[in-house]
């Protein structure tokens, strides 16, 4: 019995340890960045809301795929408290508007041409996302995208907003 609850210890130190607790989690930086249109948006502003922070590019497959499935979450859960934001970070921004020509979307795109939000994010790789608290703690983090992803955004931003 004993050896059960220190296995079973072990393994929820190792659980805490490993995702850190929200009070251990570092705030998303402090950032304006705009829309193709000019128009700025700060993830300050978002405070109070659970956010996906989505790194994305044209010339990558894989954000191909999830860009219409991100803009569902923020469809399904903008009503609930929820903001998807689609951060382009190509440096030629007719790629971007050829990649957004035949996607509708209702998620904002922001636009990183120089990289200095990838940069501040320290993002690797595309797509990298990040799902923000209420108070605009990090929370989770994803680099690149499988089926499943998806579905862990889902629960993710779930267990953020049962919080209070």
């Amino acid at each position: 019995m004993t050896r059960r609850f220190a296995l079973v210890a072990s393994v929820l130190l190792l659980s805490i340890a490993v995702r850190g607790t929200a009070a251990e989690s570092p705030f998303a930086p402090k950032l304006q960045l705009m829309d193709p249109d000019g128009t700025p948006t700060s993830l300050a502003a978002l405070r109070g809301r659970v956010v996906l922070v989505d790194f994305w590019a044209s010339w990558c497959a894989p954000c191909k795929a999830s860009f219409p499935l991100l803009d569902a979450i923020h469809r399904d859960l903008h009503e609930k408290g929820v903001d998807v934001l689609a951060i382009n970070v190509d440096e030629r921004r007719r790629d971007m508007d050829a990649f957004l020509a035949d996607r509708t979307h209702a998620m904002p795109v922001l636009v990183d041409p120089r990289g200095i939000a990838a940069k501040a994010f320290s993002v690797q790789a595309m797509p990298t996302s990040f799902i923000l608290d209420r108070l605009g703690r990090i929370r989770f983090t994803h680099t690149g995208y499988t089926a499943s992803t998806i579905q862990r955004y889902r629960e993710e931003i779930a267990v953020l907003l049962a919080e209070h």
